[in-house]
């Protein structure tokens, strides 16, 4: 360790703390006179209106969510939301920032939903003089603010691309050319549904036929899944071959309330009965389909059945949904300008992404040497 630095296990760090009143989540005010401050990622989490609730700060401390190990720090009063807010007052010879960033350096193994604070109680505190401390602070807080900055930058050019593509391709199914007819798509599509197989019969999951599930939908084209099935399971159950390039279409599922996962099947499969698969007939292309219906996710969201825990698509609600369609060598040519743009929105992304990830980990390298004496 540096000169000067000296160590102290995490709990002779801090300050014993009496509590003030928790407020259950569900209680939380939209608007209020004092800030609610619970575990969750935002730093203000709802509004209270008691006075008598209030957590007074008189010097700043660290609020820890021993749930969610989210890390705040905190220079004003505010109320305590209930369930996993533990408040962390460092003692003197701890600068608070300090302490705080030093919390955000500890490398916490995740516990689910179990509670953290066993683990920040094996942490040994490094520290050095106050005077170390204060200019340790000062190069974070300038580095940091530098971090939020383009880390804030990178995420709105994230949105940005995808809200570019997703105007053009509103654009491209909203219009009417010439040769374009009105149809449904109950007219230009064959609906199909799937099953599960009996999971008491071994020889049925021991095939190679693709099981499609929502787990699967996770791109753009499905060749392959987590489960895989027999043709005897094919012909003892509800399911049946879909063929390739039909568009896949979760109607059961408890995120449907944010978006309706879609993809094309790049080979014949079968599917369960969370799904349900639009073959396209010989006046639709399967991916003018599939961009087609992507074009429509704010319709589709709105035909949602939501229950407590798991929503639904009802298929007959989306039969009926009409489309302009123009002839199929203008759908070819379509396709194309949008596998472009999406390639492009793709590559885009992923430079976001890079850089993201790339300022991540800056802070974690900047938080490790700032904690080791190497700053």
């Amino acid at each position: 360790m540096k000169k000067g630095w000296q160590t102290q296990p995490f709990e002779d760090c801090i300050e014993k703390v009496t509590y003030s009143s928790k407020i259950q989540r569900k209680d939380f005010l939209n608007e209020g006179a004092y800030p609610v401050i619970s575990q969750e990622n935002d730093f203000i989490n709802g509004y209270w209106d008691d006075e008598g609730d209030l957590f007074r700060v008189s010097t700043p401390i660290v609020v820890f969510g021993d749930h969610t190990k989210v890390l705040k720090y905190v220079d004003f009063d505010f109320v305590l939301g209930a369930d996993g807010v533990k408040v962390l007052i460092p003692r003197e010879f701890l600068l608070p920032k300090y302490f705080f960033y030093h919390l955000q350096s500890a490398n916490l193994d995740s516990l689910g939903y179990a509670r953290h604070y066993r683990l920040l109680k094996d942490l040994a505190i490094a520290y050095p003089p106050l005077p170390e401390q204060h200019r340790i602070v000062a190069i974070l807080d300038k580095a940091f603010d530098g971090i939020a900055t383009a880390k804030a930058n990178a995420e709105k050019n994230l949105q940005n691309a995808r809200a570019l593509f997703d105007s053009h391709l509103n654009a491209v199914f909203s219009q009417q050319g010439k040769g374009w007819e009105k149809k449904t798509l109950d007219e230009v599509c064959d609906f199909r549904g799937g099953g599960t197989p009996s999971k008491a019969v071994q020889k049925f999951w021991e095939g190679k036929i693709p099981w499609v599930s929502p787990k699967d939908m996770k791109s753009e084209v499905i060749s392959d899944s987590i489960d895989h099935i027999s043709m005897e399971a094919v012909d003892c159950s509800a399911t049946s071959i879909i063929p390739k390039g039909s568009v896949l279409i979760v109607v059961r599922s408890g995120i449907l309330a944010r978006i309706v996962p879609m993809a094309v099947a790049g080979r014949e499969l079968t599917i369960n009965q969370d799904l349900k698969a639009l073959c396209p007939k010989n006046t639709i292309e399967s991916l003018f389909l599939y961009n087609l219906l992507e074009s429509k996710m704010p319709v589709l969201l709105s035909l949602v059945s939501r229950g407590a825990t798991v929503h639904r698509l009802i298929t007959d609600q989306i039969r009926s949904l009409s489309l302009w369609l123009p002839p199929k060598p203008e759908q070819t040519h379509i396709v194309k300008e949008l596998n472009l743009l999406r390639e492009e929105t793709q590559r885009l992304e992923s430079v976001y992404r890079q850089k993201l990830a790339a300022l991540d980990a800056l802070k974690k390298s900047l938080l490790n040497q700032a904690f080791t004496g190497n700053l």
